[in-house]
């Protein structure tokens, strides 16, 4: 049994189907026909006939671009989105340099004079503050070559933060920076790889400053669309829509052939901040940031790991809340909380966000959130999703003193906090 043979085998009392991927550690990767991957135990493997099967190569492909039109690199750190299966091997191929990536997205070259770059090949889980600087500092030296605007490729399941945190760390953005990653692979009849790319590259051609993320806006190929690197969200895990704006509208969206733009106040205004000479501002590389979920039965012992942390962020509930309070025998357990909150607060910044994700921190509405502001926990009034929250915390530690984050935290620097509305007022306050 050879990486690349045809295998039929049974586990778990089902007959499987499918080529082997990889062989590692005794354990298999097989993509089945169906066009999943399935990682199975060998040694829990019966009835295994195996069937020799050779690699396709895939011919060189010449490219003739345009000139004329705007030069865009694609920055590619992982993910799906720029590579293909050999069906006949099962390997997963990275399609990578121009020649390859127009061999698989002709349509690119309509658009853009398309260069690309290969930054890492990860899974999107793996991303760490060291790799938000990597890819930032190749943004900024494609910016500086004279593009007219990036897009980044990766991994959706942490995309999100990946745009937040090039929000943060590219300061005086001139051209639009595009994070782009697709929910099915390249070679699938229902891949959203090239019509996420395509929507991106139409994008940038409005030549739009600032961070953002392009993907499905519904599950069909009608439109792309576009959402501030502050926003968004995954909010599901595999349909092609996966992606939402959040406490924001969508920047814009783009049907086939053209771009609606939605939120014209906050493309006016990028495009009025927008910098000559951008910068990097970088992540700490060794920092530690917590992220804790206030639930129903807590214990301060959970806390007690971010005591060697620099910073923490409270997913509380409501509109920012945790259990701190002692209201019987039961409940003896909060008044540690609250102390073991008190005490990080004093060390470290501590902010709070909100596990309904849609929605502003307003710990001024009942008692419980009046405690943790009188012990200094920040975010009051922030409407940041809790990844932007994270992002945002570590950022600022990397790059301010203590004192200026706690204000710092609390202000609108890259539009990550929106304006509270009438409603909002009339209903918290």
């Amino acid at each position: 049994m050879q990486e690349g043979d045809r295998i039929r085998f049974t586990y778990q009392h089902k007959e499987m189907e499918g080529v082997l991927v990889q062989l590692k550690d005794d354990h298999a990767t097989v993509k089945l026909d169906s066009g999943y991957n399935i990682i199975v135990p060998v040694e829990e493997l019966t009835g295994i006939e195996t069937e020799p099967l050779e690699r396709t190569k895939t011919p060189p492909v010449k490219v003739k671009q345009d000139p004329t039109l705007p030069k865009v690199s694609i920055l590619h750190t992982g993910g799906t989105i720029a590579s293909k299966v050999d069906y006949k091997t099962g390997a997963v191929v990275a399609q990578f340099n121009p020649e390859e990536l127009i061999a698989l997205f002709p349509e690119l070259l309509e658009l853009a004079n398309i260069e690309s770059k290969l930054l890492a090949n990860m899974q999107s889980d793996d991303m760490r503050f060291a790799h938000y600087n990597i890819i930032a500092r190749a943004v900024l030296e494609e910016i500086n070559r004279g593009v007219k605007g990036v897009i980044v490729t990766q991994g959706t399941d942490t995309l999100h933060y990946t745009a937040a945190a090039l929000s943060f760390a590219l300061e005086g953005l001139n051209v639009p920076v595009v994070v782009v990653g697709s929910q099915r692979s390249s070679d699938r009849g229902s891949s959203d790889a090239a019509t996420n790319l395509m929507g991106a590259l139409r994008f940038i051609g409005e030549g739009i400053p600032g961070v953002y993320i392009a993907m499905h806006e519904t599950s069909s190929d009608d439109q792309i669309a576009i959402i501030d690197g502050l926003h968004g969200r995954k909010s599901h895990s595999s349909r092609r829509d996966a992606f939402v704006s959040v406490n924001a509208p969508l920047v814009a969206r783009i049907p086939p052939g053209k771009v609606e733009i939605i939120d014209a106040a906050r493309v006016e205004q990028r495009k009025k901040a927008a910098e000559r000479k951008p910068r990097v501002l970088p992540f700490k590389e060794d920092l530690k940031v917590g992220l804790w979920k206030s639930h129903p039965q807590s214990f301060s012992d959970e806390l007690a790991v971010y005591e060697h942390y620099d910073g923490l962020v409270i997913e509380g509930t409501g509109l920012g809340h945790a259990p701190i309070t002692p209201i019987d025998e039961h409940t003896q357990e909060h008044a540690l909380i609250r102390e073991r909150i008190a005490s990080l607060a004093k060390r470290i910044p501590v902010a709070m966000t909100t596990q309904t994700i849609h929605g502003r921190v307003n710990m001024n509405v009942y008692s419980p959130g009046r405690r943790l502001l009188e012990e200094g926990v920040l975010g009051q009034g922030c409407d940041m999703p809790p990844e932007t929250a994270f992002i945002k915390l570590a950022w600022l530690l990397s790059n301010f003193k203590r004192e200026e984050i706690a204000v710092l935290y609390q202000q609108n620097l890259r539009g990550e906090i929106s304006e509270r509305s009438p409603l909002e007022d009339s209903h918290c306050e």
